[in-house]
């Protein structure tokens, strides 16, 4: 168990960044594949492929989305998605999130990406 918890440690110490890393002044749109989901605290992470580069989205933490319905099997890989979000800056293929499409058409609407 204490092998599991020293692995999870990068990627949480990555997650907690902030939001400086990201363009608030920019919004894009993104159409991908799902290729993982984690619905961790501090922030959930959705990773996917956009064609043949891969992404990063970042929003919210489990609690807010779990009052909107969303649990950690809510994405699988190889589901359809639709991000609109905040660039990551100087390139770097991350978004923060404001908006969720769902292959079955449902839209979450993150409050700035929290």
């Amino acid at each position: 168990m204490r092998t599991a918890g020293l692995i999870l440690v990068p990627f949480l110490m990555w997650a907690h960044h902030g939001w400086q890393e990201f363009e608030e002044g920019k919004e894009i749109s993104l159409d991908g594949v799902v290729t993982d989901f984690h619905f961790v605290n501090p922030h959930c992470v959705i990773e996917f492929e956009v064609g043949t580069m891969v992404w990063q989205a970042e929003f919210s933490s489990p609690g807010p989305m779990t009052r909107k319905g969303w649990t950690a099997a809510t994405l699988q890989p190889g589901d359809k998605i639709v991000i609109k979000g905040h660039p990551g800056k100087n390139g770097v293929r991350a978004v923060h999130v404001t908006l969720i499409k769902l292959q079955d058409g449902r839209e979450f609407k993150i409050n700035d990406g929290r």
